[in-house]
């Protein structure tokens, strides 16, 4: 009977515990990897800040989910063709979350500023 080594998850912590940690390099090492098709999507929506340093990530997974859900809610698109896209923008709120957990004394400030952005998108978009 054979048995399987099991690789321990390798998390990368957005306070800077990996010097020199990029987002890029973030999202290329997370363990457990995320499935091919969503691990693409966000290759794409975060090429802007892959060079940034890790301590960014929290504010680099808001920003491109932001200007993701933006960029839905102006199409009007809610068919199964942007199911992918829905996945992305809560897949990055999540990570930002969960990097941002770090610095939980910055939780609540960076939770209500969020949520304060993402509600008025269909106001600003209304005007």
């Amino acid at each position: 009977m054979s048995t399987v080594e099991r690789v321990p998850e390798r998390e990368i912590s957005a306070s800077g515990g990996d010097a020199g940690a990029t987002v890029g390099s973030w999202l290329r090492d997370m363990q457990p990897a995320p499935p091919g098709p969503l691990a693409a999507r966000l290759t794409v929506l975060l090429a802007p800040y892959a060079h940034e340093a890790i301590a960014r990530l929290p504010d680099a997974c808001l920003a491109a989910g932001e200007e993701l859900l933006e960029h839905l809610l102006k199409s009007g698109t809610t068919s199964r063709a942007t199911a992918l896209d829905l996945l992305s923008v809560d897949a990055l709120v999540t990570y930002a979350f969960q990097a941002a957990a770090d610095h939980p004394q910055e939780l609540e400030a960076r939770a209500a500023g969020a949520m304060a952005r993402i509600a008025a998108l269909p106001h600003m978009l209304a005007r």
